[in-house]
């Protein structure tokens, strides 16, 4: 069996790794120290998990116990994708130099520009550092990537879909072409192999485990879960998180739950701790003072439920998470097996479970795809008695949304409803009626004020009323009274002809009246014009002089 004393490292080292605890190296650090002693670039792929930091920092250690660092020009570089992530490489480099005088500087977004520039200043043997705020200082004239001798990409693949690939060919053609490449990822998508091809110069590739595996020391289950109506489904679905973490017992002693949007990570610990359970939130919009406070809680045991995004999927060494949820099926095949890669490390025992619904069966037919296996199905604990939770985190809103469009279509169904028990009889008229019923309202306060009979009109015989009915329409029409002459008729009663302004104001009003019936039913039932009609210019019927004219 190889052990750390056969690789060549420097007994400085070597005496750290022992003060660590740490006596046999891992397959991807047996198989990746040796050539990078060597000098040579170095492409590793392994399961997350199994040791990968350690397999260039151990080497980096080595090869810059020897030199000295110089103001503003780093000796060597590592890339990482998150902050946690570089500050847990970070951690490593202490942990592994406490015998030797090398310095380093940690380059993160959320940390003051003037305490880093400050490092950069003095001279830094090992600078790590996120590639947004790697070219924030060098834009800003801090920083000269001319000195770095080791350059070290970790989590490439997780650049990859966080679209950091632009920044990291930018950072590599600011580095010197001697430079020594260390190139570590989970999965090998193409654009990193063609990055590999392009920036590595005949690299030994160390390759210690099919790529994008599951670790064997992890028990993996996913529950098939379908909500009894759509706007229950997510409070459900917590209810059915909160039984599976109490279906555990004892043996979940800690958790990493994993969801695929920033809202359900806020949701989803709020609502577990509202249920008296001991949880913490961690995402990428929150302060960097309080993500740290959050990681260290849950590494020393006083968190017990981390609730997180996919910023902690990759590359954190959380020792001893017993177990991982996934609440949400992830859109991306590869980030499942970061995920569940937080848990069964070292050789230890771990369990993952996965809530699928059936919105994300294909995500989930992509992850078995990749692991190129079955994912065993668990038992529903809650199946046919899950009561949703009204006083759930999230509901109020749901349960408002919800509401209002249930009252919104309750009250388009009654209007739908009272329209329909209308009778025949209160339906509006025809269009074609509606200047016979101007006519009728006009008329109507003149047949008030002359009766033609002392008798009630009822009193009258039908066919008597018809009769007389009849001999007023077979009247001529200058004859007959006001009220059954048709309304242009009396609109120009009383008036002279030869006014020009009265002709005016008649087919103002003609032209309001056609106006009106076209806005009721759309069609234009006044008189058709033919030439220029009633609309005849005054000044056209005046006559001339002769004598003026010959």
């Amino acid at each position: 069996m190889i052990k750390f004393s056969d690789l060549k490292l420097d007994p400085k080292v070597l005496k750290a790794i022992e003060d660590a605890g740490y006596e046999t190296p891992t397959p991807i650090q047996a198989g990746a120290i040796p050539p990078a002693l060597e000098g040579r670039d170095v492409l590793g792929i392994a399961q997350t998990g199994t040791g990968k930091t350690a397999s260039f920092t151990l080497p980096m250690i080595t090869l810059l116990a020897k030199g000295r660092a110089r103001a503003r020009m780093p000796r060597s570089l590592v890339l990482c994708p998150t902050r946690e992530l570089a500050a847990q490489v970070a951690e490593n480099f202490d942990t592994y130099t406490k015998y030797h005088k090398l310095t380093k500087a940690l380059l993160i977004g959320g940390v003051s520009f003037k305490e880093q520039d400050q490092l950069i200043d003095r001279g830094v043997d090992v600078l790590i550092a996120t590639p947004g705020r790697l070219l924030d200082h060098f834009e800003r004239g801090k920083l000269l990537l001319t000195g770095v001798q080791i350059m070290v990409v970790d989590e490439a693949d997780r650049m990859l879909d966080m679209g950091f690939i632009p920044d990291i060919e930018r950072i590599f053609s600011l580095t010197p072409f001697t430079r020594q490449t260390l190139f570590f990822s989970a999965t090998m998508a193409p654009e990193i192999e063609r990055i590999t091809n392009t920036f590595l110069s005949a690299p030994e590739r160390v390759e210690v485990a099919r790529q994008a595996s599951a670790s064997a020391t992890i028990t993996q289950g996913v529950v098939m879960f379908k909500g009894s109506r759509k706007d229950q489904e997510a409070s459900e679905k917590r209810q059915l998180l909160r039984a599976l973490i109490d279906s555990e017992g004892e043996k979940c002693r800690n958790a990493i739950i994993f969801c695929n949007r920033k809202t359900d990570v806020d949701i989803v610990a709020k609502s577990l701790m509202k249920y008296g359970y001991d949880a913490a939130q961690i995402h990428g919009d929150l302060e960097q003072s309080q993500r740290t406070r959050t990681l260290d809680g849950f590494r020393d045991g006083t968190l017990r439920f981390l609730v997180a995004s996919d910023v902690a999927a990759r590359g954190l060494d959380i020792p001893n998470v017993s177990h991982v949820f996934n609440f949400d099926v992830p859109s991306h095949a590869e980030d499942y097996v970061h995920r569940i890669g937080r848990t069964g490390r070292a050789g230890k025992l771990g369990t993952t479970i996965m809530i699928c619904t059936p919105r994300d069966d294909k995500n989930f037919a992509d992850v078995e795809r990749l692991l190129q296996t079955e994912i065993p199905r668990l038992a529903n604990p809650l199946e046919g008695v899950i009561t949703p939770a009204k006083d759930d985190e999230g509901d109020s809103a749901e349960r408002g949304t919800s509401s209002r469009s249930r009252s919104s279509s309750s009250r388009s169904r009654s209007s739908r409803s009272r329209s329909s028990d209308k009778p025949a009889g209160d339906k509006p008229a025809p269009a074609e009626s509606a200047p016979k019923a101007e006519a009728v309202a006009e008329a109507a306060p003149a047949r008030e004020a002359k009766p033609r009979d002392d008798k009630p009109r009822d009193e009258k015989p039908r066919e008597d009323r018809g009769s007389e009915t009849r001999a007023r329409e077979d009247r001529p029409r200058e004859d007959r009274p006001r009220e059954d002459r048709p309304r242009e008729d009396r609109r120009t009663e009383g008036r002279s002809d030869n006014r020009s302004d009265n002709r005016t104001d008649n087919r103002s009003d003609d032209r309001r009246d056609r106006d009106r019936s076209r806005n009721n039913n759309g069609r234009d039932n006044g008189p058709k014009v033919v030439g220029m009609g009633d609309h005849l210019p005054s000044f056209i019927a005046l006559s001339f002089d002769e004598r003026r004219t010959s």
